[in-house]
Parts: C-alpha cells; structure tokens; sequence
C-alpha cells in the first residue's frame, strides 16, 4: 500500500495526461515532498527487442548541467598514468590492490575508468562489475589511454546509459533543486541522443513513452511529438 505523501502526491497527476516537458518538470518538482534533494529520472520506452544485438541502444551523453550528484570515479591503470589520472580528479587510483578488493566484493564507487593494458587482469572481475554495471567499455569512453579527459567529463555530468529487457532506457537528468530550464536542456540533450542511436533494425515506432519521476515521486508522462521525428 503506498504511503499517505504518495497518494496525495499522486491526486496531483492527471493519470492519462501526456504533459509538454516544461509542464512535466514542473509537475514533478511540485509533487516531490522529500527531506533531500531528490534526483529526477527519466524513463523511454523504446519499440526495440533488446534480445537482438542489433537493437540494442546503449550510449553516453554529457548533460549540459550535470545530475547534481557527487559522482565517485576508480582509475584502474598501472603506475605511468596514476599521477594523471590523480590531477584529474579521480577519487581513487590504482591497479592489482583494487582488482584484489573487487574480488573480495567490495564495489564502492560509481564509475570505473580504466586503461586498455589492465583490462585483461579487470577481465577476472567482470561477473562482478558487469551485473552493477562498472565494467569498464570502450563504447561508454571507460576504456582509454586519455583518463584525464575520461575522468573530467564523467565529473562534469557524463552519463552512461542502456537500454534493458523490457525496451526501457532510464537515466537521472538532474536534482528537484535544480531550475527547470536546467532540466529541461538536461532532458533534452539525453532524447536527442537516444533518438539519434534508433537502430536500423527497429521497425515501427521508436520512442513510444516517454516519462519523468523523482526519488520519492509518482511519473509524470510527457508528449512525445517532438522527440519522435
């Protein structure tokens, strides 16, 4: 049974209504009643099959205004690149002493940024990076010899998304905090990535939902028009 804030919260939302994206935003900061600074996420349902490889969607993008979140970054690299990636930002940086505590189940930090001559040793850690997804790729820009460049942009609001069993990609786009205008380029920048990465194999409509909630919220549905074409 939800709870007395959600129901009430909930009352707010008209069910059936797909809302402009300024007004979903909106929408949700109003009906986010939470003692913290709630993250907003965002949810697309895509006319994907995911069980096919050439319709998988998985990506990155850099939100223009970041998600607001303190983001805690490994470096995995051997002793020539520890200082950069230092310098950088990173939060922590090292090699075989971090694969030792990987192994041992210890997965404390958000994202793992590593260096192409470590991954075979990483590879022995991948059933237990790869469920939450840390597993370093070359795709997402985890897997590289530029780890100073990786490192700032995944502190500066770089996010990594994929799209899951059931044809949903979901990502966080920002904080209630943040001002709607923020949100809105946040969200913006992310559909026009994903709509940009609409595998040749997916037939019929791509993006068929597309809606937005916070840590504490209900969803909100938002028109999806624009983001279609």
């Amino acid at each position: 049974m939800a709870g007395k804030k959600y129901q009430e919260a909930l009352s707010k939302v008209e069910r059936f209504r797909e809302y402009d994206l300024v007004d979903a935003v909106e929408k949700v900061k109003e009906i986010t009643d939470s003692k913290f600074d709630a993250t907003i996420d965002i949810a697309v349902k895509l006319g994907v099959d995911p069980r096919h490889a050439d319709q998988v969607v998985r990506g990155t993008v850099m939100l223009p205004h970041g998600t607001g979140k303190t983001v805690t970054v490994l470096v995995v690299c051997k002793e020539a690149k520890m200082a950069e990636a230092q310098e950088a930002g990173a939060d922590l940086v090292g090699f075989e002493e971090y694969i030792e505590k990987i192994q041992e189940g210890w997965t404390g930090v958000d994202v793992i940024i590593a260096t192409p001559d470590v991954m075979g040793q990483l590879g022995k850690v991948a059933k237990i990076l790869g469920p939450r997804g840390l597993m370093p790729n070359p795709k997402s820009g985890t897997v590289t010899m530029d780890v100073a460049k990786a490192v700032k942009e995944v502190k500066a609001g770089k996010i990594e998304f994929r799209v899951d069993k059931a044809g949903n990609v979901h990502a966080p786009v920002g904080k209630v905090s943040f001002a709607s205008d923020l949100l809105v380029a946040n969200i913006a920048s992310f559909l026009k990535e994903v709509v940009r990465l609409k595998p040749s194999a997916a037939k019929g409509q791509y993006v068929q939902g597309i809606a937005l909630s916070s840590t504490m919220s209900p969803s909100v549905k938002v028109k999806m028009e624009k983001f279609v074409a």
